[in-house]
């Protein structure tokens, strides 16, 4: 049975056989290919996805978005993808030479559009999840954005006064003589430290950020990262239900498109971006391959909310499993953005008391010895 790789009416020459020998996979390394973000990836997706629906053949499809294309990189990428196309490769196939562009999920999903003949429609449902994804992390920084400056903002205050401020209160406190109070003999400390050891103090938090940096990358080091991010107060219930929106909206995809259960979750695994859900994934297979459901897996995992195992086995009990996930990838769309507003009105006050606490406490340890003047002066 021939399976095309291009539109219904694509030139024949592009047809391939389902018998056909794979075009073996290569990696083609190509210098800046992983700054290729999804704002690249999300708008060519888009495009590719519309002009094959309005009937070009693919070739001419990826040979007029090179042309378009500002990104220097990535315009050599799709001119090397049309290249191999040309050469008699499936689409899917010359995908997988670029993995860190175009991941297993994304390559997956175009793979089974190929088989099932589908492939436009997979790659406007491609499109559809990129964007929705940009959508959610656009959202995440925007709501991470103010918290972020006003830490910034109260760390350089801070710095700035224990620098330049602290050492003016030093000297007059020195010609006074006594004892100083704990608190601002702290403070001067401190301030001596960040003066004259300032540079050691930076290399040092360097050293120690590169340290943790390089242990996140490591499979313990992040598992343990994003099993405390699943636990911290107020963010873990954030992190969680983006993790579960993601794996709800995957899953969705990539049932619909006909990926097979068990690869299905594979893929989702990694794309939930969260080792700890993703680790409850990977063992659930062998719950499935026993003939028990998906939903008994999760549930005894105890990481997914009762909401989604209770909607997935519905989905389940209805042989509707795409539709049921494409409802709770919705519901958490909306849970999310509901949480980052929540989050949002909470922490604008937080930090403001914050900021003023340790403004003021420095303020505080500065002019505690005049409270205390006539224990200071020395006669």
């Amino acid at each position: 049975m021939a399976i095309l790789t291009l539109t219904p009416n694509a030139r024949p020459a592009t047809a391939t056989s389902a018998s056909r020998r794979p075009v073996a996979a290569r990696s083609t390394k190509i210098p800046g290919a992983r700054k290729i973000v999804l704002n690249d990836l999300a708008p060519f997706t888009r495009q590719l996805g519309a002009m094959l629906s309005a009937g070009m053949p693919l070739v001419q499809t990826l040979s007029a978005l090179e042309d378009q294309t500002q990104n220097k990189v990535f315009k050599q990428v799709i001119g090397k993808l049309r290249a191999q196309i040309e050469g008699g490769a499936m689409f899917s196939e010359a995908l997988v030479n670029f993995p860190t562009i175009f991941d297993e999920l994304y390559v997956g999903l175009i793979r089974a559009g190929e088989t099932g003949g589908i492939l436009t429609e997979t790659i406007e449902q491609v499109a559809g999840f990129l964007e929705a994804s940009g959508k959610l992390r656009r959202k995440v920084k925007s709501a991470m954005m103010y918290p972020m400056i006003i830490m910034i903002l109260a760390g350089a205050i801070s710095t700035a006064m224990i620098v330049f401020v602290v050492p003016v209160f030093a000297g007059i406190y020195k010609d006074f003589g006594g004892q100083l109070p704990g608190p601002t003999q702290f403070l001067l400390n401190v301030s001596d430290v960040l003066r004259h050891y300032g540079i050691v103090v930076i290399v040092l938090i360097a050293i120690m950020v590169t340290i943790f940096q390089r242990y996140r990358k490591t499979e313990a080091g992040n598992y343990q990262w994003d099993n405390f991010c699943l636990h911290f107060p107020v963010v873990g219930i954030l992190a969680r239900k983006i993790a579960v929106s993601r794996f709800a909206s995957v899953f969705a995809q990539l049932v619909h498109s006909g990926v097979p259960i068990l690869r299905s979750l594979e893929i989702v695994a990694t794309a939930t971006g969260n080792k700890v859900l993703g680790k409850v994934l990977l063992s659930s297979r062998g719950v499935i391959e026993r003939g028990e459901p998906l939903s008994s897996a999760l549930r005894a995992s105890g990481q997914f909310p009762p909401v989604l195992v209770h909607m997935l086995s519905a989905g389940e009990r209805t042989g509707k499993i795409d539709e049921m996930l494409k409802k709770i990838s919705e519901f958490y769309d909306d849970e999310v953005g509901a949480s980052l507003a929540g989050l949002t009105s909470m922490l604008e006050p937080l930090l403001m008391v914050v900021l003023g606490v340790v403004i003021g406490g420095i303020v505080l340890c500065m002019f505690l010895p005049i409270f205390k003047m006539h224990e200071l002066v020395s006669f």
